[in-house]
């Protein structure tokens, strides 16, 4: 393990409840069911994020895109491939 992986992220917020769902383009897309207001579902999508790759929430950095369903992740200690593998999974099993 190790490295840096930089995820695209489309964000749907005030889902029913928070999930991979898949593709989005070249994005994840990743429905929330935090509202998109005052940074709520920034700060949600980081817990999700680090809830299912299985790390800490300070490895997780928004890097673009505060104020935008397409977000830019930077995921530390992970690689581009481990990050995809472990979104991958996590959708195949919801």
């Amino acid at each position: 393990m190790g490295g840096m992986a930089i995820v695209r992220v489309h964000v749907v917020p005030n889902a029913v409840s928070d999930c991979v769902m898949g593709e989005h383009g070249s994005a994840v897309k990743i429905k929330l069911r935090a509202p998109a207001v005052e940074g709520k579902a920034n700060a949600a999508l980081i817990s999700f994020l680090a809830k299912q790759l299985n790390i800490s929430r300070r490895a997780i950095a928004l890097e673009r895109g505060h104020k935008s369903r397409d977000k830019l992740i930077r995921v530390n200690g992970l690689s581009q491939e481990d990050v995809h593998n472990r979104l991958r999974e996590r959708h195949r099993a919801s």
